[in-house]
């Protein structure tokens, strides 16, 4: 384990590794366009069948609510 990890460097975390290297299949199977990729990830949580929520600082409401949440001040 200790030799495998000094042949990626100190820093090497295989969970990062994980996340970027499915980060680099998404943005390659959207044709490398950002704008796709995006496309693609608002699609696929319109269609997740989980609650969107949306920032007071902006952002878009696809999921078809009028109003933002309130928020419990006290």
């Amino acid at each position: 384990m200790v030799e495998e990890l000094n042949k990626r460097g100190p820093s090497y975390d295989p969970l990062v590794a994980e996340v970027r290297a499915t980060r680099a299949a998404l943005f390659a199977a959207a044709g490398n366009d950002i704008h796709e990729f995006c496309r693609r990830a608002r699609e696929n949580q319109r269609t997740s069948g989980h609650p969107i929520i949306v920032g007071e600082a902006g952002g878009s409401d696809i999921s078809g609510a009028t109003e933002a949440p309130s928020r419990h001040t006290g």
